[in-house]
């Protein structure tokens, strides 16, 4: 009699298997939670990823079977609201560039007047209304100290940056890719600094500006507007360049 009900035991199946097979679905149902509340929420490519799933499952439900939760006439709220955010985007970069353009014009104006034309130069891009001065005309080669006789043109360009309401301006110093290593200047980085240091600080006698709203950086040799294999163009790339921010921004935002 033991060694009958023992046999019927032994053929019995064993269904132990089915405890972790269902502690992983539970797992696999949390982490597409996680995933699904993590993405962007697309219908469409949820539908299609069930289908995939449940063609390749066999035996009871899968949980890809259960409906979206996402309510009826949901996707196309997300997608009317994504593209609400986009064209505040685009409107918003449009009216920064509209009020570029109109300081540009009066900057332009302000050159003409002034007959600069030959010394100045402006720019619109991303980052907002580039003021160039070209030609290596403040500077000596190797040297960081505003020349005299271009300190009258610094002094002018001061007079333009004069704004209401005020912007933040950012100046940038350049040279050439000549080394240099001196009792002043330990590299090219170092040169760059202190020319745009050595300018903003004659801009700044203008009681006019708010010193709280410049700020002075420098490239080196590292963004030229022309070759170093001439004169001509390392002439052009030893420079100075002013950038006035979009209202709202500061060189701590700005791209």
């Amino acid at each position: 009699m033991a060694k009958r009900r023992k046999k019927k035991n032994d053929n019995h199946i064993d269904e132990t298997w089915l405890i972790p097979y269902a502690d992983l679905l539970t797992l696999l149902l949390a982490l597409f939670i996680i995933l699904f509340g993590m993405s962007s929420i697309d219908a469409q490519k949820f539908r299609q990823l069930a289908i995939s799933m449940n063609a390749n499952l066999t035996g009871g439900t899968s949980i890809l079977e259960f409906p979206s939760p996402m309510p009826e006439g949901g996707e196309s709220y997300l997608q009317e609201k994504e593209l609400k955010n986009i064209n505040q985007d685009d409107q918003k970069q449009v009216q920064k560039q509209e009020q570029l353009s109109d300081i540009q014009q009066k900057v332009n104006a302000y050159i003409d007047s002034k007959q600069l034309n030959n010394k100045l130069k402006t720019s619109l891009s991303d980052e907002g209304l580039l003021i160039t001065i070209v030609d290596d005309i403040l500077f000596d080669s190797g040297k960081a100290e505003v020349r005299k006789k271009d300190q009258k043109l610094a002094r002018e360009i001061s007079n333009l940056l004069v704004m209401n309401p005020p912007r933040y301006v950012v100046i940038s110093g350049h040279t050439d890719n000549v080394p240099i290593k001196n009792s002043q200047f330990d590299s090219n980085w170092h040169l760059s600094v202190m020319r745009a240091v050595n300018f903003l600080s004659i801009l700044l006698e203008n009681e006019k500006l708010n010193p709280q709203l410049f700020s002075a950086k420098g490239y080196g040799e590292y963004k030229p507007i022309a070759s170093n294999n001439t004169e001509e163009g390392r002439q052009k790339n030893r420079r100075v360049e002013i950038l006035i921010l979009p209202y709202g921004e500061n060189e701590n935002t700005s791209p």
